[in-house]
């Protein structure tokens, strides 16, 4: 991995102990553990309005197309804010960062439960996103930076905490919105407030880094050839990711309870695929190889959700989950490697690119059941898919360096680990 990150987040917090070479993922001290605690949470609130959609279409007597704005306003101000997180942190510290975005998230979730027509929602979730941005890429790399046992473990704990959330956001919407659709929104609020908490209680003020970041400094990381590439194919996965997240519920049209229960198993098989599986498979395929392969079998999962039956949907729906959590992992490691930008402007200048196709998807994919039928937006979805394989195959050799330090990492870890047991 790049070894010159630039990172503004400093070590483990002053006080905290732990066996710095253990490297094992549970072994990590209070700030990391209070940091990813807090993700867990903002990655909540991207899966939380997933059971309760077709409640908040009802209850605000708006279309399909029109809630699924709700994802479309978030995620388009999650991708501009990308430009401004790095520019930020990098002048008030990575911890005032975290508390700024949370605060954000509390104030703008608790008026989104308030909200009284769907314009005013979508509103609201806007500056949702602008705070998850702040909190989420900031979170990255003060877990990179802070984390026992390297970028590695680290990587698996962001993800661990992705997935968690991922998983136990369409839950809590179930929960809360069985009673009404605004009680989520104000149980987030409740629950980030609590991750404000804790940040300020363990997490101690980061070292602000030599060289400010410039708002265009994320762009200017894209010209590396590697980093362009891995955003590139990453714009296409997320397009087909968040047609299943945003339209899919809409097509299965079950109760907040039952379309929970459904997204919660999609979740856990991300959380476990992520964090388990597919540090293994890259080990043993190459990180190049298990990435094409995975965003192929999407491609055919999410065709064959949008031609099956209704009990064939849910079953490939929970299944997508596991091709979508090792893709997740293994673009998260390519976009922090591949180039010799600082960890932080590397991730801001990657996801500023992924997160449009994330405001995309949601806005398209009902249009283009209303243009055509139901089975097109997955059509295109899978399309979307395979062009992000196709652009890891033609652009491999601009991804390949970063594959091959990925596998000799990975067996240095295996190494080592068998020789302290």
């Amino acid at each position: 991995m790049n070894s010159g990150t630039g990172d503004h987040t400093g070590g483990p917090a002053e006080g905290d102990t732990f066996d710095a070479g253990a490297g094992g993922l549970l072994r990590q001290p209070k700030a990391v553990w209070a940091t990813a605690g807090a993700s867990v949470v903002a990655f909540m609130g991207i899966g939380l309005v997933d059971p309760i959609l077709p409640s908040i279409a009802k209850g605000l007597d708006a279309s399909a197309g029109q809630v699924s704005l709700l994802f479309t306003s978030y995620f388009l101000i999650t991708a501009i804010a990308m430009l401004v997180t790095g520019f930020v942190s990098s002048r008030i510290g990575g911890r005032r960062t975290l508390l700024l975005g949370l605060a954000l998230v509390v104030v703008f979730a608790g008026l989104s439960g308030t909200s009284g027509s769907v314009g005013e929602l979508v509103g609201f979730r806007a500056g949702w996103g602008l705070g998850n941005a702040l909190f989420v890429s900031t979170a990255l790399a003060v877990i990179v930076g802070a984390a026992a046992g390297g970028s590695a473990a680290a990587i698996l704990l962001y993800e661990s905490a992705l997935g968690l959330g991922m998983a136990c956001g369409p839950l809590l919407g179930a929960l809360l919105g069985d009673a009404s659709w605004r009680y989520p929104f104000f149980g987030t609020a409740v629950l980030m407030a609590i991750g404000f908490l804790c940040i300020t209680a363990f997490l101690k003020e980061q070292p602000k880094p030599a060289r400010k970041t410039g708002l265009l400094d994320p762009i200017k990381a894209l010209g590396h050839g590697g980093l362009a590439s891995a955003a590139a194919s990453a714009f296409f996965y997320n397009y087909t990711f968040f047609t299943v997240l945003a339209f899919t519920p809409f097509v299965l049209n079950m109760s907040p309870y039952k379309s929970g229960a459904v997204f919660f198993a999609w979740g856990l098989l991300l959380a476990v695929f992520s964090v388990l599986v597919a540090p293994r498979l890259q080990a043993r395929f190459g990180s190049l190889k298990v990435l094409g392969g995975s965003l192929v079998l999407l491609a055919a999962d999410v065709l064959v959700l949008g031609y099956g039956s209704h009990t064939t949907a849910v079953v490939c729906t929970i299944l997508s989950g596991a091709f979508i959590g090792v893709n997740n992992t293994v673009y998260t490691e390519l976009a922090l490697g591949v180039s010799d930008a600082p960890r932080p402007v590397a991730s801001a200048g990657y996801n500023f690119v992924r997160w449009f196709a994330a405001a995309a998807a949601p806005y398209f994919a009902p249009k283009i059941e209303e243009w055509t039928d139901i089975h097109i937006p997955f059509v295109v979805a899978a399309v979307t898919a395979v062009l992000g394989a196709v652009v890891v195959l033609v652009r491999r050799k601009s991804l390949t360096h970063e594959a091959e330090e990925l596998e000799t990492r990975h067996a240095t870890e295996d190494s080592v680990a068998a020789f302290a047991n």
